[in-house]
């Protein structure tokens, strides 16, 4: 799989990051980056019914094989849907997520999906923001579809060409 360099926010010397499958035994790690990431986190149930279905599962990995990142991304018929992209605090604002996101794309391709969807957050405007600077439009509204503190929250739905 890919490996990227990419400066640490704690550290200004470069780390190796890689894209790979992720595996059942990743599951605990996996956890541990969606709970540090998301509010309200999917459960592990989510992730072993995505890998169970044959889902397009990868996890990041720095060098000391600590996970950092992980996307989930389902494809059929023609087209995908990434379901999951996550990056650890930690380690946001580095081109992670941006280039988790162009690897599963890529997966996409050689699968023969001709387009991508998603959703995101309203609120989101830092992932909204990259999504759209990926070639991602508008086509659609998910009314309350995520969990919120007081009331759920609109999502956008998000498609692009591949």
């Amino acid at each position: 799989m890919s490996t990227w360099r990419l400066p640490r926010r704690d550290d200004p010397e470069r780390i190796a990051v890689r894209l790979r499958l992720m595996r059942w035994e990743d599951l605990p790690q996996v956890m541990k980056v969606e709970r540090a990431a998301y509010e309200f986190p999917w459960t592990e149930g989510i992730f072993r019914d995505c890998l169970r279905a044959g889902y397009c599962c990868h996890v990041l990995e720095d060098r000391g094989r600590m996970l950092v990142g992980h996307g989930i991304m389902a494809l059929m018929a023609g087209e995908c849907h990434l379901l999951n992209l996550c990056v650890h605090p930690r380690y946001q604002r580095r081109g992670l997520g941006r280039q988790l996101l162009q690897a599963l794309l890529e997966v996409a391709r050689k699968g023969r999906a001709k387009v991508a969807l998603l959703e995101v957050r309203r609120s989101n405007t830092g992932a909204y923001a990259l999504y759209h600077e990926l070639g991602f439009n508008e086509i659609g509204l998910r009314k309350n579809y995520y969990p919120g503190r007081t009331r759920r929250e609109d999502a956008l739905v998000l498609a692009r060409d591949l």
